[in-house]
């Protein structure tokens, strides 16, 4: 799915909007038992409970293609006869409906889901009458093609609030409160089937993970039972490694500063361009840019190597995976300096009397803790 689909569907799951009749649900506890099972009428909610269950339920389909939205493709054998790929379908067919259906699927994620405090399981089921878009981009509400019937799954950890001093009105005093069970944003969830081409496809899914450094591989395990890219942090920390240990001593102030002003040029391109679908980049880009700046023969067919072991066979990154495009940070033991993206020139690195410094320039305004400060032996 790409961001325009995203998005067309994320603009539905409100209150006003959706189809869904119901939304079902369970509270599992700490020892993964279910404390309590539930079915909230869409219809006979108040409007401020309906509204925070859709926004639950909405924060799975947010964030960033290939770091918490990842596409999900399950294999031609699952959809014909797999036990996971047919519960999700049954799940959707049964309108969410059937209790043994139901319960299956929450034993699954009961079996690999584990949050201290417990957690809450949220399923809801929306139909859409997918309207008829033009090839210029008109959208015809009244002229239907398909309806897009889809799961939507939300997995949101449940935390106790500490006992506070609350107003009551009618006595206009304070009283101690009570312990609270609140149900937080959304770890984890997906969408099924995904809305490809705006229309129905059963060998995929969307899945959304709020997490930078966990991927809930059982869960993904258990429920899609199909392979998933490292977390964002992980693909970070590797792709350090790699520039560290594939290129030994290629590896210098101006070579790390080149990789990262080039991918955040891709990264800004792919923004301009407004092209919904996710950036990626394969290894032959990534090792064309080393190849740019003077990488040997020797250490870029290393890097080749390493890259395969560390992320699969040619398989391709999104950038904001293994950057982080917002700054540049370079950092001793005991000194962490940061720089703004697009001034990383201000910046380098020097051997004076055999010994290593970090220089930077500091023509502009220089502050220590906040206070503005002058060079001893400066000149007014």
């Amino acid at each position: 799915m790409n961001t325009k689909e995203i998005n067309e569907i994320r603009r539905r799951v409100r209150r006003d909007r959706s189809n869904m009749a119901a939304i079902y649900g369970c509270y599992v506890g700490d020892n993964k038992l279910i404390v309590s099972e539930f079915r909230c009428s869409c219809a006979t909610m108040s409007e401020n409970e309906s509204d925070k269950y859709f926004s639950l339920l909405k924060r799975t389909l947010s964030g960033t293609l290939g770091k918490n939205l990842i596409d999900i493709n399950f294999a031609t054998s699952q959809v014909a006869s797999s036990p996971e790929h047919k519960l999700l379908m049954d799940l959707r067919d049964s309108e969410l409906k059937d209790d043994e259906t139901r319960f299956a699927f929450y034993r699954k994620v009961m079996d690999s889901v584990s949050f201290d405090g417990g957690y809450v399981i949220l399923l809801g089921l929306d139909k859409y009458d997918v309207p008829f878009k033009s090839k210029d981009g008109d959208t015809q509400d009244d002229n239907s093609s398909q309806v897009y019937t889809y799961l939507l799954c939300a997995i949101c950890p449940v935390k106790q609030t500490k006992p506070q001093l609350f107003y009551e009105a009618e006595s206009k005093q304070f009283h101690d409160g009570n312990i609270m069970n609140i149900v937080c944003a959304p770890e984890l969830g997906f969408l099924f089937p995904a809305f490809d081409n705006r229309a129905t496809n059963i060998y995929n899914a969307l899945y959304y993970n709020h997490s930078p450094k966990e991927n809930y591989e059982a869960f993904v395990a258990a429920v899609f039972n199909t392979p998933i890219p490292k977390p964002a942090y992980a693909q970070k920390q590797s792709f350090e490694a790699l520039l560290t240990n594939s290129l030994e001593e290629d590896c210098s102030m101006d070579l790390v500063q080149t990789v990262h002003e080039q991918l955040c040029q891709y990264i800004d391109m792919h923004k301009e361009s407004k092209v919904p679908e996710a950036l990626t980049l394969t290894k032959g880009q990534i090792t064309g840019v080393l190849q740019e700046v003077g990488v040997s023969q020797e250490h870029i067919a290393k890097f080749s190597v390493d890259y395969d072991e560390a992320f699969g066979f040619e398989a391709a990154v999104h950038p904001k995976n293994i950057i982080d495009d917002k700054r540049f940070q370079v950092r001793t033991p005991d000194v962490s300096i940061q720089v703004a993206r697009d001034r990383t020139d201000l910046i380098e690195t020097r051997i004076i009397g055999g010994v290593k410094y970090i220089l930077i320039n500091a023509e502009e305004d220089v502050q220590v803790n906040g206070v503005s400060i002058h060079f001893r032996g400066e000149k007014n």
